[in-house]
């Protein structure tokens, strides 16, 4: 059996799945991490692979080794570039987006499908044994999707980017033509032509390769208009940074997470209801906030002794700890010595600790996928009750009454499954979100009538009129969020879509 075929298998089975794990990460950032994302992708990619197969037996046997070829260098080239094209058409012409990026996953399906049955062919005409054809070209196609399932979170996306990884795939699969052309130059009959077709296609993706930061930089100025100033892929997510004057703007896997001309609004909000009112509070718990901005407020409060700050992703935290423009806007809090930063998932991290902690400030992304959604849901409280002093209190940010109003009332009804009998729901007007929400659990409060610090927005008068819920924002007979349903997951995409109608 030729060993350069098997060999083969393995390279092309990875680069199969790699071009399916893109386009899911790729729709999941840019049109919302979801179940959704990965499983119609997954199908409609699987389904071509089956037409692909099909298609695979109108390849005349004299034929074949031409064909393979043609489809490693088709695979390699639109795989490759499929990413960027994909970055690109959001940023530039979003409506179509949808429409391309199927028909891309239609079209590498068709194409991936083809290539397994045409290499068992290939080897079949070379007197292989049947038994052991079938045998070695499954086990290597596996391990070749094993390998890639691994390199692609751990390794590729954080490291290369989406749109590099997409270029180092395609890269792989015309070196399979190649090196496939090569040893069988003697019986290949167009071997000159297919060879000068690879070298050409080759040139174009290691081009595109080294340019492919570029491109997705300019993509993303479509998609944010300002100057970007930073951006990141980490394991967990895709952090940008834009500036527009004196406006810096956070973005995480494209959505909007502060604006410098309006965050204290927020930031001041989500920390000094609850504050103001413990005068006795030392150690304070802050979930997610990576950004240092809501540990900025904390810190006002000479009382503290201790903020740990728990926030998932090394890289966010690091950011915000050393970017001047920054640590200017979070005046350098996690810096602070008062301030143990704490890289770990909220879940693991309170259920391997036992401390607790006079305040708890949770300041989590919303709940717009499912691995969010588990940070909202009632073990999840259950497990952060045991971290809560009897007196102390715990804050939320809980999106928006107005635009996602069963979202909202979803985790207040949450919170009060897990045992947080006593809910103060309240709310504001940010300018760069429109109405927000938050919510306080704990035994007992009551609203501050002064904010013993300086702020630039809130004040008592304010305050008051945070807990008055107008007539368009009453509460909803909503479900809390389980984590078998994850039904707040489902009531934030349902509100948001009836937001975009």
């Amino acid at each position: 059996m030729d060993r350069l075929l098997i060999l083969s298998v393995f390279v092309v089975a990875s680069c199969g799945l790699a071009y399916e794990l893109i386009a899911g990460a790729l729709a999941s950032y840019l049109l919302g991490d979801s179940i959704l994302q990965f499983s119609s992708i997954i199908g409609a990619y699987l389904f071509a692979m089956g037409i692909g197969s099909h298609l695979s037996q109108y390849v005349k046997d004299d034929d074949t080794l031409a064909r393979f070829i043609d489809i490693e260098l088709l695979v390699g080239l639109i795989g490759g570039v499929a990413a960027t094209v994909l970055f690109l058409v959001f940023s530039w012409l979003a409506t179509p987006f949808r429409t391309v990026l199927y028909a891309l996953v239609v079209i590498i399906g068709i194409l991936v499908g083809m290539e397994i049955p045409l290499v068992m062919r290939v080897l079949n005409q070379r007197q292989a044994e049947f038994r052991e054809l079938v045998s070695r070209v499954l086990t290597f196609d596996y391990l070749g999707a094993l390998a890639v399932s691994l390199l692609f979170p751990l390794v590729l996306a954080p490291k290369l980017g989406l749109a590099r990884t997409g270029f180092l795939f395609g890269i792989c699969n015309v070196a399979v033509a190649i090196w496939t052309a090569h040893h069988f130059r003697h019986a290949l009959p167009g071997y000159r032509a297919q060879l000068s077709r690879a070298l050409v296609v080759l040139a174009l993706l290691i081009g595109g390769f080294f340019a492919a930061d570029h491109l997705v930089q300019w993509s993303e100025k479509g998609i944010f208009g300002d100057d970007i100033i930073h951006a990141e892929t980490t394991p967990y997510q895709r952090l940008v940074v834009t500036r527009w004057h004196d406006d810096l703007r956070l973005h995480i896997n494209g959505n909007l997470q502060f604006s410098s001309r309006d965050e204290h609004r927020y930031h001041e909000a989500l920390v000094h209801p609850v504050m103001a009112t413990l005068p006795w509070a030392r150690r304070v718990l802050v979930l997610g906030g990576g950004d240092g901005l809501a540990a900025r407020e904390l810190l006002k409060y000479p009382q503290i002794e201790s903020v740990t700050l728990v926030d998932l992703d090394p890289a966010m935290t690091k950011l915000f700890s050393t970017a001047p423009a920054l640590t200017a806007l979070n005046q350098g809090s996690l810096k602070d010595k008062r301030v143990h930063v704490v890289n770990d998932d909220a879940g693991r991290w309170l259920e391997q600790n036992d401390e607790v902690f006079d305040a708890v400030i949770i300041d989590f992304p919303d709940p717009s996928n499912f691995a969010l959604g588990k940070l909202y849901s009632v073990p999840m409280y259950r497990l952060l009750k045991r971290h809560v002093a009897e007196s102390g209190l715990v804050v939320v940010q809980s999106t928006s009454p107005y635009f996602a109003p069963q979202s909202f009332w979803s985790i207040n009804a949450t919170l009060k499954e897990a045992g947080f009998n006593n809910t103060w729901p309240y709310h504001t007007y940010v300018p760069s979100f429109g109405e927000w929400g938050f919510i306080i659990a704990g035994a007992r409060y009551t609203p501050p009538t002064a904010i013993p610090v300086p702020t630039r927005y809130l004040d008592a008068g304010a305050i008051k009129l945070m807990f008055d819920f107008p007539p368009d924002m009453q509460p909803s007979k909503v479900e809390p969020n389980r984590l078998n349903t994850q039904s707040l997951v489902h009531y934030f995409e349902q509100d948001w879509r009836n937001v975009q109608r």
